[in-house]
Parts: structure tokens; C-alpha cells; sequence
């Protein structure tokens, strides 16, 4: 009996706390992972043990004049196990110049776009941003998607907005280097402080040094801005619906042209819009940035391309990047045009970077469904061999299809599509036809512009003198369009400046109460005709010269449904999008030396079979 009593005493003693250690440890909270995707943790899941905390990240770059480095405020959000258990977890970082607020739309914020080409717009004004939220708090966004699955998220204002010194420069090279100097402090290259001017060091103990980051928008840019960098550390991105060219956002092809939504916003309205942060430093940023180097820069008179928004092109600074990349776009996403991703897509894929590209139907915004984000993050940050990589590059929403079942493709454009010549034939002031045949397309006619008439209308009128309108014959099957289709238009002008608008439609047109113009909209696009040679430089065009001018419409991947035709629409002013000069300036179109190259999936063959009667 007392032998037994000295045995239970000594497992009471010695052997018990030792399993009671071994448990506690192997219970311990730790990232969870089934079929290549991060899992949420329960004890990671709860908001009340989240540990929330703001510090100031100092850059290499003075851009408020006060003759000391710009420091970003940087907020934080991470489990409690990162403090209690010494757990270290990769971050999904997200940062944005909205957090802090925006200005109001009040009347004379954006450019007045009712006057000729190549006049001065009447000035406009400058609002001022109050600034709103309190520290520590950023945002709250992406905090409940990641912070569970075994992520800290990490969010900052950039330059010139809330919190975060310096000046916004919309697009400029702090906006690069801010995300970057983040990164560094994540990954305990330079130090993070507790106070904008102290001294007070705060490290990242708890970040394993490997960074994503993702948001949309202007959110979305960023990322790829920080990516251009080549910072260490960042290992993946996922920008949504990205503005990666402010030229492309503000131009297209030498013509001014306004996002739609947004007639007569420029890149000095952004500016005004998102600058939220000190106000003492706002006079001095303003006549730097938007009183010197934009008015210099930004061109509104020609729409020329120039090295101010070279320096704001994100293709041209490509060379460093390194991350793996997940772009998504919307092909309906006449904010932000879709060819902003597809050319960044193209070059990621060309530096041989794991690369994939999510589109879907619909307009701005619109995230990858999350299974997609999550194998992504899983794997370049987590470092869990998921085989993502070796996924479909291309994922396709169909038409009428949830955005949440992309249907997978080899890639994008498809890989069976081929570029199909078709030529117009006349009919105006109604309808021509578009033929494969060359020979048939001849003589001329022409187009009267008249801003003020839109482009849905246009595209929906029998007869008009407004536009010039030609289609194909009816379908008798599906056409599957994938890629970006491309105008070939010869024209004379009875103006030294006019607006050109392209766009290709189906017909016919929709009916119904929740019918959206988009709904019959394939594609669009502008250019100037005074750029016919080069971006970079304009001519004005003589009375009565033809010029042939060149240019791509928007990237699309779409399924046009037998029983439809699809029309090309060449017009003037565009209402929603171009200057509004006077109305009565005439183009006319050379029909034998115009054309409309198409990609079509299974190339001219599938076109001609979907053009025999049935």
C-alpha cells in the first residue's frame, strides 16, 4: 500500500506536469491548411484577443519640405498568440490615400469639358479634405478574412493622407517607395517608430518577413507599385481592378478623356480628392506637386504623351518586380479600363513570373473568389507547395455565371483565337454591313459630331447622320470574341482637332427595365486623330486630308449569342467620356482603307460558319 502511495505521489509530482506541459505546448495555436488553403483557426478568430497598434514607418524621401524624412503611419492586426506564444505569422498588407477620407464632389471640382479642342478649360476649385477616423485605427478592412486564417494585417495611409507625412503624388515615386519602406520595417530592415517625431523604436518580432499585399482600386495599384520596387520580402500580390497607368486612365491614344463616372476629372481632381494629411503642410505640397509638376505635366491642351506620365506608367518600371501575381479585372469596368491588368498581365508572364488573370462581366471592383486568393497567399506566404502555380493561368467569368465559378482557361486571350479582318461596307445614315471581303468595301461617308447625343443612343438608332454604324450578318451560332480587337480608321476632318470614338456593340439592342448599356456593349475606344503618328506628338489635321489612324479597343473575352449581329460604331464626341466641343464638326470616312481586325476563338472559319443561314 505504501509502495503504491509513493508511486501515485511520484506521477502526481513529476510525471503529471510533464504531460500537462507536452499538452499545453502541442496545443498552441498554430495556421491550419486542408487542400492547399489556409483554414480558419478558432483561436485566432476572436476580435476581443486581437492585439491593435499604430507606429510611423520613416521613408528615404522629404516631399512636404520640412526637411525631414516623410514617415507613414502603419496600423497593425494580429492574434494574441504573436505576443503570448512568440508566434510569427506572414502579413497581408494593405494600404490605400482613402482611409483618412476624401474631399466632397462639390460643383467645380472636376475640369468643364464643354469647350473645343485645344482651349483652356476655365479654372476650377480646390477643396480640402477633412480628415476623418481616429488612431489606432486605419481600416478594418480584409481584418476578418485573414486574421483568422493565420495572417496579420497590416494597413497604411499613404503619402499626404491621414496621418502619413509627405504629399500625395498620384502615381509618383514616393507612392512607390512608401509600400516599400513598410516592407522593410515587416521584414526588420529599418525601424518603425512610436510617435511621427519621436525616437521610440517598434519592431515587427512577429512577422516572418514574407509579405502579400491586395486591395482594389487605387488599393489595387499600390501593390503594384510596391512591386516594381523589387523590395525583398514581398512575395506576392493581388491588385484588384488596378490603375496601372495614369496616362491610360486620363487618355487614350493623344485624346483627353475622361474615366467614366467621373466627366472632367484629371489627375490633379485625384490629387485635390485624396489629400487628407497635415493641413500646415498642404500649401507647399499643393504648389510643388499640383501647381507645378502636374500643371506642367498633365497636358490637358494636346493629350500628349510626356515624360510626366512615362513616370507614372507602372509597364515602365517593371524591370525589379518579382512577385508572384493574381490581377482581376472587370471587362464592363469603364472606370478603370480592363486593359490597365491585361498589360501588366502580358508583361509579368514575359519576365516569366507565376502570373494569373481573373476576369469577369461586370463593372469596377470585384476580387478573385476568396479560394483563388487564399491558394495564392498559401502558398508564397505560408510557403505550402498547393501547386496554385500550376493552375489555369486565365480564369473567365461567363455571362450569367457567379463570379464565385471563373471558368478556367489555358489563357488569356484564349489560345484558339485568331484575329479575323473584317471590312465595312456603306449604308449610312442607317446600317452597312461588315464583310471578310476587302473588294467591297469602298467609297466614303460621313459623320456629323453632336456631343450632346450618347452613345447608347446612337448605337440604338435606326437612321442617324451622327454616327456611322456596321454590322455583320445575323449570327447563327455563338462567337466566342477573346483578346483586344483593333480599328483601322482613314478619316479627314473639317476641323483642325476632332474627337474619334469607336465603339462595337450587339445588336439587337436589349429591352427591358433592368437592362444595363453595358449589356450591349462588346467594347470601346478613343483616340486623337492628330496623333496618327506618334503619342508623343500632335499635328492639327488639314481640311480634307485623309490619315489613317490605328488603335486598339478594350480587351474583352465575350460570347455573342446566335441571333445577334455585331456592329462597329465610329462617331465624334462620345458624351460620357470625350471633351464637348461645338457641335457640326464633319469626319469622313475612306471605307476602302478602314477595317476591324477581330480576334475571334477558331478564327475566320468560326465567324463564317456562324454567318450561313441555317
Amino acid at each position: 500500500m505504501k509502495q503504491l502511495i509513493k508511486i501515485t505521489l511520484f506521477v502526481f509530482l513529476f510525471i503529471a506536469p510533464l504531460i500537462s506541459a507536452n499538452s499545453q505546448t502541442a496545443e498552441k495555436a498554430v495556421p491550419v491548411f486542408e487542400n492547399g488553403e489556409a483554414q480558419i483557426v478558432p483561436a485566432f478568430e476572436d476580435p476581443e484577443y486581437w492585439i491593435r497598434h499604430d507606429l510611423w514607418v520613416e521613408t528615404d524621401f522629404d516631399t512636404d519640405g520640412d526637411g525631414k524624412m516623410d514617415r507613414m503611419h502603419v496600423s497593425v492586426t494580429r492574434p494574441e498568440q504573436t505576443e503570448t506564444e512568440g508566434l510569427k505569422l506572414p502579413v497581408v498588407y494593405v494600404s490605400s490615400p482613402y482611409f483618412a477620407g476624401v474631399a466632397g464632389n462639390e460643383p467645380g471640382l472636376f475640369w468643364d469639358v464643354r469647350h473645343e479642342l485645344g482651349a483652356t478649360a476655365k479654372a476650377r476649385v480646390h477643396p480640402e479634405v477633412k480628415r476623418t477616423g481616429q488612431r489606432p485605427i486605419i481600416s478594418n478592412s480584409h481584418i476578418r478574412t485573414w486574421v483568422p486564417r493565420g495572417y496579420i494585417v497590416v494597413h497604411s495611409s499613404s503619402p499626404g493622407t491621414g496621418l502619413s507625412q509627405g504629399a500625395p503624388t498620384v502615381g509618383g515615386d514616393n507612392e512607390s517607395q512608401a509600400p516599400k519602406a513598410v516592407i522593410d520595417w515587416l521584414c526588420g530592415r529599418i525601424p518603425g517608430y512610436a510617435a511621427p517625431e519621436g525616437t521610440e523604436e517598434v519592431k515587427a518580432f512577429w512577422s516572418t518577413g514574407k509579405v502579400g499585399m491586395t486591395g482594389t482600386s487605387y488599393n489595387g495599384t499600390i501593390p503594384l507599385a510596391a512591386a516594381t520596387t523589387g523590395v525583398d520580402g514581398l512575395e506576392a500580390i493581388i491588385p484588384i481592378t488596378p490603375n496601372t497607368s495614369y496616362y491610360h486612365y486620363y487618355r487614350s491614344n493623344g485624346l483627353v478623356r475622361s474615366p467614366g463616372g467621373y466627366l472632367g476629372e484629371d489627375i490633379d481632381v485625384l490629387y485635390d480628392f485624396i489629400h487628407s494629411g497635415d493641413e500646415s503642410k498642404r500649401a507647399y505640397n499643393n504648389a510643388t506637386v499640383r501647381d507645378t509638376e502636374m500643371k506642367n505635366g498633365m497636358d490637358r491642351i494636346t493629350g500628349d504623351y510626356n515624360e510626366f506620365w512615362a513616370g507614372r506608367d507602372y509597364l515602365n518600371e517593371m524591370g525589379p518586380m518579382k512577385a508572384a501575381l493574381l490581377m482581376a479585372h472587370g471587362f464592363n469596368d469603364w472606370n478603370v479600363m480592363p486593359e490597365h491588368s491585361y498589360r501588366i498581365y502580358e508583361a509579368a508572364k514575359a519576365k516569366g513570373l507565376p502570373s494569373q488573370i481573373y476576369y469577369h462581366q461586370n463593372g469596377h471592383g470585384g476580387p478573385p473568389p476568396m479560394k483563388m486568393m487564399n491558394r495564392w497567399f498559401t502558398r508564397y506566404l505560408h510557403g505550402v507547395e498547393n501547386d496554385v502555380e500550376k493552375d489555369a493561368r486565365s480564369w473567365i467569368v461567363r455571362e450569367n455565371d457567379n463570379m464565385r465559378n471563373p471558368t478556367p482557361y489555358k489563357d488569356y486571350p484564349h489560345p484558339d483565337a485568331a484575329d479575323v479582318m473584317l471590312y465595312p461596307t456603306q449604308g449610312a445614315p442607317s446600317k452597312g454591313g461588315l464583310s471578310f471581303d476587302k473588294k467591297e468595301s469602298k467609297g466614303t461617308e460621313k459623320v456629323v459630331d453632336d456631343y450632346s447625343i450618347s452613345g447608347g443612343e446612337l448605337a440604338q438608332a435606326e437612321t442617324s447622320h451622327h454616327r456611322l454604324l456596321y454590322v455583320t450578318p445575323t449570327l447563327t451560332e455563338d462567337i466566342h470574341i477573346s483578346g483586344t480587337p483593333k480599328v483601322s480608321v482613314t478619316l479627314s476632318s473639317s476641323k483642325p482637332a476632332a474627337n474619334l470614338s469607336v465603339w462595337m456593340v450587339s445588336l439587337p439592342w436589349n429591352e427591358g427595365s433592368d437592362v444595363k448599356i453595358t449589356d450591349n456593349i462588346i467594347t470601346r475606344g478613343w483616340a486623337d486623330p492628330q496623333n496618327h503618328k506618334s503619342m508623343r506628338k500632335s499635328e492639327p489635321l488639314k481640311k480634307g486630308k485623309f490619315y489613317e489612324v490605328t488603335f486598339d479597343l478594350m480587351p474583352d473575352d465575350q460570347v455573342i449569342k446566335a441571333g445577334q449581329q455585331i456592329g462597329l460604331m465610329i462617331f465624334s464626341s462620345d458624351k460620357e467620356f470625350t471633351l464637348h466641343p461645338d457641335p457640326g464638326t464633319e469626319l469622313t470616312l475612306d471605307l476602302a482603307s478602314t477595317s476591324l481586325a477581330l480576334p475571334v476563338v477558331g478564327g475566320k472559319e468560326a465567324l463564317n460558319d456562324a454567318f450561313q443561314e441555317e
